[in-house]
This record gives C-alpha cells, structure tokens and sequence, in this order.
C-alpha cells in the first residue's frame, strides 16, 4: 500500500513549471519553422482544451485557431463545452459538421457494412478521426498554421487512439503526461469546470467512455504505466506492489501490441543512409 501511495505521488504535476515549460515549447517550436499560428481540432473533451489554453497562451488568442467538427450523433453537450473555452479564451474558431461526407462515403456502399455493432462503431469512429485530421491540415494550409496535437502519454501508450487521425500533429506538449496529470493542468489553466467533472469520452456513441472501454479506470492505468514505462519495472514488481495481476498483464500486452502506432512508417533499406534509420538529423539542423 505504501508502494502505491508513492506512486500516486509520481504523478503529481508542478502544474505552474509544467504550463511555463509547454507554452516555451509550443511558442519555440512554432516559430522557429517559419510559423505564427496553430490549428486545434477542438471536440470540448479535457485534452483538446488543454492543449488550447496552452496553445492561446504561448502565441496568443488571435494566433490559436479551433475548428469544431461535429458529427450527428456527437453530443450537444461537448458541443457547449467547446463553445465555452472559445468564448473564454476569446480565439477564432470555425465550425465545420462533418455528417455529410462522412454518410455519404457508407452510402455509397463501396465496403459492406459492418455486422458486428461494435466493428461498425469503431470503424466509423476511425473514419471520422481521419477525416477529422484532413480538415485540420486544410486549415493549417489555409491559415499558414501548425497542426498541435491533443493525444497525451497514456492514449500514445495504449495505442488508443487512430493513426492518421486524432494522433498525428505536427507537434505535440501533450504527448509526455498521464491522463490524471492533463486533469491537473486543466485545472491549474481554468479549463471549465464542466470538462473537468465529466468522464472522458472519445464520443463514438451515446454513451461512450473512454474508461468503459478499456476496462480500468485512468487513475489505475497511469499508476501501472507509470511503473512499466517510467520505471522500467518488469511486471511481477508492479504487481508485488499490489496491482491486479491481470490488469497489469493487460496494460503491458497493449503498449506492445501498439508499438507501430508509436514510430514511422518503416523503410526497407536498400542503401548506405536510410531516412529512418541512418540518416537522423535533427529537425532544426538546417535552420
């Protein structure tokens, strides 16, 4: 218990070192490639709004740019929620509803349907991520803007999110905190107290939770993750400590099996210097 006490404490935040440090990082990233601005797919669940309060702060409410992008069964009441940290940070946004290219892609019937209910949900949930992200780099395009990324450690972890969609960004400050260390900062930030008190939700269905799906609540899953990833326990130790055995063998199995959602696209080598292997420079080395 005393184990598992002091991992709680782990994972407790300085949140006002941890703002001054993210905004420096959004701020220095985005200008020194040439850029002013940032987009923010904004769904007015806990990790986009972070990101937005960062982002508003670090360039600027007229540089910090949210595009809403609802789909029919989305709920109204995120809806509100998004509206809410627009109207308080006072930045630009555009609302762009994505149900009808969305229903006219299945209406076309080109893939059958899906039998089984759950497949269907999570297919189309990943259709949408990805369409989603499209219109975000069409804004980013459009605006000569960055696209900042909203997917934290615990998701980028478990591999619960969708690659090409919600996961990819051309920069990330929230991609090194637990989920329990983002409700932290989100608190720290003023983020509105509705998005702090409801559970999160990737808002495929009615319904949806994020910790209904994974079968743990993200409390659990941090304190685990924290052990395997930052301390590089092997997983009898964190059990030892006094973790559920098949929870922990469950939590390791998914950060192995989403390895490849974590890393490029690999490149079969055929010469002396291959991009994602030999030739590493740096992302600023010809600035």
């Amino acid at each position: 218990l005393a184990d598992r006490e002091s991992v709680g404490a782990e994972l407790r935040l300085n949140t006002a070192v941890v703002e001054h440090m993210l905004c420096a990082f959004i701020a220095q990233e985005v200008t020194k490639v040439g850029f002013r601005r940032v987009v923010v797919g904004l769904s007015g669940g806990i990790d986009s709004a972070v990101s937005l309060y960062l982002a508003a702060r670090a360039l600027g409410p007229e540089q910090t740019y949210a595009v809403l992008m609802p789909y029919r069964t989305s709920s109204a009441d995120s809806l509100d929620d998004a509206h809410a940290c627009i109207e308080g940070l006072g930045v630009p946004h555009h609302v762009v509803d994505i149900t009808p290219q969305i229903d006219a892609y299945y209406a076309q019937g080109v893939v059958p349907a899906e039998t089984d209910v759950a497949a269907d949900r999570l297919r189309r949930g990943n259709k949408m991520a990805r369409e989603r992200m499209t219109i975000l780099y069409d804004f980013s395009q459009h605006l000569g803007g960055l696209v900042l990324g909203t997917s934290n450690k615990t998701e980028l972890l478990l591999g619960y999110g969708t690659l090409y969609g919600d996961m990819a960004h051309a920069l990330n400050p929230l991609g090194d905190l637990y989920k329990t260390q983002i409700r932290q900062l989100a608190a720290h930030l003023g983020v509105p107290e509705p998005i702090l008190a409801k559970p999160p939700t990737a808002d495929l269905f009615a319904g949806q939770t994020d910790e209904n799906q994974l079968g743990y609540t993200y409390a659990a899953i941090d304190a685990v993750l924290a052990q395997l990833v930052d301390r590089r326990l092997p997983p009898e130790r964190v059990v030892a400590q006094g973790f559920d055995a098949a929870m922990v063998r469950r939590i390791e199995t998914l950060v192995q099996r989403s390895q490849f959602k974590r890393r490029l696209p690999v490149i079969a080598k055929i010469s002396e210097r291959t991009i994602d292997r030999d030739f590493r420079y740096s992302r600023d080395w010809c600035y």
